[in-house]
Formats: structure tokens, C-alpha cells, sequence
């Protein structure tokens, strides 16, 4: 018998013993799902880095598993399946984002359904009308033809016969984009970084200047980075599937970045201050951990539209890569997402040395 469970998720690691460990299994399973199906195991989170991301206040998650309660267990039945459901607290927001993972040796006995089934319909009964969710995939580049399901974008595409790929699709969920996964080996071409950190320098020219930090914002640019972060719901691709403005402001980045201080991992910011006007116009965020033997992931990345064309997205990744290799050096690797239509991000990427390594698609229900 499945049963499926909303977890009491803990608010630290330290918290209630069985907590921690119904939240450590809802990590293990969601993990296992998704390395099943692009085989990359350096992309695993552990439970520690996971945990505060669940926190935020503006974007809550409810997190689910479901429970085989014919197996033996303290918790009443092992997990063998994990989902998320993850909305906004702003008043009228219509979207929300949806995730269902299935342990691979317990697949097509109707469990991934029972699960999305209990999570779309918490979804329908608040009012939310535009569901997305993200799909890891075996795809390694750009493909198309027949046995693919092209992106609506033209760019990118996901094979037909995915378990993932099928499943939404006979549920009603419409392909939307592709989302390129690649990765940078470390240590990187020295050369090769200076060289396009000396022309993105030249091509930026005066009016630019870089800072960094890692941690916390500083006060002076607070106001700045939570005009990028909303930015990043209105600049950055997202082919047809428009979300409305997702606004932050000073308090909900301070809020955010404290709850990340509970993370094993460090959050090193770069951004580019346009001089004349003393405002921050891009920026990047990469996500260190503690653990060496773990890949760092690059964040959020944006240049606003209106200071676009002279350089400054590969000012910023190549500042990025020097800072991860000045001052946290040892890490294997730098992973980055981005949208397959994103040719100027994906040049920068591929110049430095970043190659892809799989792809996740992005699929939307409205209702």
C-alpha cells in the first residue's frame, strides 16, 4: 500500500531526530530520481544544502514523499518517492512550480501518479493557474528530428522516450524550453580566461567597474542586487512561458541571504556597477561548498537589457572563475544552467572552456 506524506520539514539539522530523517530521505530519493536519468552524480545535493533553501518566506515549499507501508520501517514504510510543491505568498499570484520523483527500482506501479495526482491538486484547490516544473534529461546538445520533442523556442529538444518526458505529456503538461546543463573542469586554461578577462575589460571600457564579495550584501548595494533578482523574472529567456514580475525588495534579500548562512556552502557574488550613474546593471552568483570534492554551481546570472553589448556577462564569468580558483581553490568542476536560445551566455560559457553535460526541460500546465 502507497501512502503519500507531507513532511514536518525541520528547521535545522540539529532539530527533531525524526524530522531530520523523514527530510533526509525526501533528499535521498529526490537525488537517486534525477541521477538515474542523466547519470551525473556530481550534481546531488546533500540534505544540509538543501534544507535552507526551503525557508523562504516569500516562496515556501511543501515537501511530500510517499511511503510503501508493506515494507518494514520506524516511519511506517520506506520512501519511495519525492515531490515538492513550491508557490509565492504574494497576493494573485497565479504560478507555481511542481516537482515528482519516483526511486528508480520502484518506477511504473502508479506511484509517480499518485503523487503528482495529491500535488496538482493542492495546486488547483489554491487558485494557481500556471503550473511549471523541471525535468532533468539524458540529452547531451542541441537535437531535433524524429523520436525528439522539439522546444517551442526552436532551440533544444528532449527525446520522446524519457519516463519523464511521456509522463507529462500524457498528463497535459506542454514543453516549453530547454535548459542547457554545462560544466567547466577546474583548474581552467589560465590563458585563456586572461585573455577574455583583458578583452571583456577593453570592450567594457571606463564606465564599468566589478566588485565582489561573498556572503552577505553589503548595505550599498542591497537596493541594487534586489532590482537584478526582479529583473530575473522579466530579462532572462523564458521562450513563451511568461511568469509575472517576481519582485524583490531590500527586506526579502536580507531574509533570504540569513537563511543561507545555514547552508555548508559560501555565496560569492559578482556584479558590475555602471559608473556614471553608481547603480549595479549585472551580476552572478555562485554557490561554493564546503566540501572540496563538490562542484561549485553557478546562479543566477543577468545583464540588464539596457546595458547589454558591451561584454559584461563575460566580465562577469570570467571574474567568477578567477575568484573560485584564487580563493576556493580544489573544487573538480563549475556548473551552470542555461536556456538552450541563450546564445550569448552559451558563447561566453563555451570560450571558457564550459562543455555540456545534459539538459533539463521546463514544462508548464495552465488550468
Amino acid at each position: 500500500m502507497y501512502r503519500v506524506v507531507e513532511l514536518d520539514v525541520p528547521a535545522t539539522m540539529t532539530d527533531d531526530r525524526a524530522k531530520v530523517r523523514a527530510f533526509q530521505e525526501w533528499v535521498d530519493v529526490s537525488n537517486r530520481s534525477e541521477v538515474a536519468v542523466h547519470g551525473l552524480a556530481e550534481l546531488a545535493w546533500k540534505a544540509e544544502e538543501q534544507l535552507p533553501l526551503q525557508h523562504d518566506p516569500e516562496a515556501p515549499s511543501r515537501l511530500f514523499v510517499v511511503r510503501d507501508e508493506t515494507a518494514d520501517s520506524e516511519d511506517g514504510g520506506i520512501v519511495v518517492a519525492a515531490g515538492a510543491y513550491d508557490s509565492k505568498t504574494a497576493e494573485g499570484t497565479p504560478n507555481c512550480w511542481i516537482s515528482i520523483g519516483v526511486d528508480p527500482e520502484h518506477r511504473r506501479r502508479g506511484i509517480g501518479t499518485l503523487l503528482a495526482d495529491h500535488i496538482e491538486g493542492i495546486a488547483r484547490a489554491e487558485g494557481r493557474t500556471q503550473w511549471k516544473t523541471y525535468a532533468v534529461s539524458r540529452q547531451v546538445g542541441p537535437a531535433a528530428g524524429p523520436g525528439y520533442v522539439v522546444a517551442p523556442t526552436g532551440f533544444g529538444a528532449v527525446p520522446a522516450d524519457e519516463p519523464g518526458v511521456r509522463f507529462l505529456t500524457g498528463r497535459g503538461w506542454r514543453f516549453g524550453q530547454v535548459n542547457r546543463i554545462s560544466r567547466l573542469a577546474l583548474p581552467a586554461d589560465h590563458s585563456v580566461v586572461q585573455t577574455l578577462h583583458e578583452r571583456a575589460s577593453t570592450a567594457a571600457g571606463p564606465d564599468y567597474r566589478v566588485h565582489s564579495w561573498t556572503g552577505r550584501t553589503p548595505t550599498e548595494w542591497q537596493a541594487g542586487i534586489a532590482l537584478l533578482e526582479t529583473r530575473m523574472s522579466t530579462d532572462a529567456p523564458e521562450g513563451d512561458m511568461e511568469e509575472p514580475e517576481d519582485v524583490w525588495t531590500v527586506e526579502r534579500l536580507q531574509e533570504h541571504e540569513e537563511h543561507l548562512e545555514d547552508s555548508p556552502r559560501t555565496l560569492l557574488t559578482v556584479a558590475v556597477e555602471h559608473v556614471p550613474s553608481t547603480t549595479l546593471v549585472g551580476f552572478t552568483q555562485l554557490s561554493v561548498p564546503d566540501d572540496r570534492d563538490q562542484p561549485v554551481f553557478q546562479w543566477d546570472t543577468l545583464v540588464l537589457r539596457e546595458h547589454r553589448g558591451h561584454r559584461l556577462g563575460w566580465l562577469l564569468k570570467v571574474v567568477g572563475i578567477e575568484t573560485i580558483e584564487r580563493d576556493h581553490p580544489g573544487h573538480p568542476s563549475i556548473v551552470t544552467f542555461n536556456a538552450e536560445e541563450n546564445r550569448p551566455m552559451l558563447d561566453v560559457n563555451e570560450a571558457v572552456g564550459f562543455v555540456g553535460v545534459g539538459s533539463e526541460g521546463i514544462w508548464e500546465r495552465k488550468v
